[in-house]
């Protein structure tokens, strides 16, 4: 699933996914992963365009808009209908197919939750990551509560895997696998571009 949300305040308030990395939009270089290591791929949103940038694919909204990027992913496995998800988020444009099959392969074994971490101290990646269907309550109870953190599922979840960085360097350099395009100056040091849009995203 594409997580396309976040407010992008130092995006000047575009839609990052839209973004052009060697031509090809990132939300689409994202897509082209999941659809190697997903059996369906749908969008998780709350901008009113949404269904205008991706017209082939299904685009849910969070019930409350707002709650930040926990609600994303409690949306995406409300969506699943008891089925495990693949969230990326859509400002990852390195993200590869093998990574994904890979932590989807470790998931399918009995993880609640699949999530890689690179760096020192570890950073977990939350929104490049497997969730399985048991993920649901917690993520919705720790809503309830207040939290609004991505990673606190993780944390919350007690059959939860972290990918560590030694296995994930298999796949590439972690720095740029994992990558977030979150400002212009980061797009501008890809050679990307911003195409000319009159669209705001809203989470």
């Amino acid at each position: 699933m594409l997580l396309a949300g976040g407010a992008a305040r130092r995006f000047d308030g575009l839609p990052k996914g839209l973004a052009m990395v060697d031509d090809i939009r990132i939300a689409d270089r994202i897509l082209a992963a999941l659809r190697g290591a997903t059996d369906t791929q749908l969008v998780v949103s709350n901008d009113p365009s949404a269904e205008q940038w991706f017209p082939s694919l299904p685009v849910v909204a969070d019930a409350v808009p707002g709650l930040g990027p926990l609600a994303g992913l409690e949306t995406a496995l409300r969506a699943a209908d008891g089925s495990a998800v693949m969230v990326v988020a859509w400002d990852m444009p390195f993200v590869t197919t093998p990574l994904l099959r890979g932590m989807r392969a470790v998931g399918e074994i009995g993880a609640a939750a699949v999530v890689p971490a690179h760096g020192e101290p570890p950073v977990l990646e939350a929104l490049c990551a497997y969730y399985a269907p048991e993920a649901l309550p917690v993520c919705s109870r720790l809503l309830a509560d207040g939290e609004r953190r991505a990673h606190a599922l993780f944390s919350a979840l007690q059959s939860a895997v972290m990918i560590p960085e030694r296995v994930l360097v298999e796949h590439g350099d972690p720095a740029r696998l994992f990558l977030s395009v979150d400002s212009q100056e980061q797009l501008e040091a890809l050679a990307g571009a911003m195409p000319r849009l009159g669209h705001t995203p809203r989470r």
